[in-house]
């Protein structure tokens, strides 16, 4: 094929080779592609129809490029968060709500199963600190201390990881208004009051029991974030602008 040869800069025609190659799997075992200037010469199109070609394949989720390493096949995998500053930045308090809701009851459940007497006397030492608090920064900190605790209680070390990573993201500055617009005093008494049945039914041993009377608690503590979220603030501001403007010195505990 001559230099002068319309097709070396035909992209439809680039991108009709590259489809032949990868299907009838010329790439087979081969994660990288070679570089842009081996693969123009070895299929003998031009650099710039390649360039488009490959847009398009990437479009379509077969192939995906990173800038300084080369081109991969298949879709572009997800991103992963390279710490929790990054993953609390990717995520809300919803998302987080999630998490609580799938790992929290299997903890109470398991700390019904595991717990001993100082157990129990430990987490009614707690749920009174967390009663007995008047400001907000004393309610969370109790508050999170006492979760904790019942996830230390439930005797899984993988599973406490994942609570303290939980934890740490729910600490994010971002959050606060949300979470003190969400504690509204007679809230403030039903969690509470959730939390003493929690532990009333880990000290019974009633691990179903439990675990339906945490769910019971983190969706209330849900359905509260879900409120303010929703709700326009006094002075007409967005609350997610608002949560927006905390600066990251003002990191508290949450719910």
């Amino acid at each position: 094929m001559s230099n002068l040869d319309p097709l070396l800069d035909s992209s439809n025609f680039a991108l009709g080779r590259l489809r032949a190659l990868l299907e009838d799997g010329s790439f087979d075992g081969e994660q990288r592609l070679p570089s842009e200037r081996v693969l123009a010469a070895q299929i003998g199109i031009g650099r710039r129809a390649l360039r488009r070609a490959l847009e398009v394949l990437e479009a379509e989720g077969r192939i995906w490029r990173h800038q300084g390493k080369g081109t991969f096949l298949g879709p572009r995998p997800p991103e992963q968060p390279s710490d929790l500053d990054e993953l609390s930045r990717r995520t809300n308090p919803l998302e987080v709500m999630d998490v609580r809701l799938e790992i929290e009851p299997a903890l109470a459940r398991l700390a019904a199963l595991r717990a001993s007497n100082g157990d129990i006397e430990r987490l009614l030492h707690l749920a009174d600190k967390t009663a007995s608090m008047s400001d907000a920064d004393g309610r969370e900190l109790w508050d999170s201390a006492l979760h904790r605790a019942i996830a230390e209680v439930a005797g899984n070390s993988l599973l406490l990881a994942i609570f303290d990573m939980v934890d740490r993201i729910r600490q994010d500055a971002t959050w606060r208004l949300l979470r003190e617009r969400a504690r509204s005093g007679a809230r403030q008494q039903v969690y509470v009051d959730q939390h003493r049945r929690v532990i009333a039914a880990i000290a019974q041993r009633e691990a179903h029991a439990a675990e339906q009377a945490m769910r019971e608690h983190l969706e209330l503590v849900r359905d509260g974030l879900l409120k303010v979220m929703m709700s326009p603030l006094p002075d007409g501001k967005d609350p997610q602008q608002a949560i927006s403007e905390n600066t990251e010195d003002q990191r508290l505990h949450g719910t």
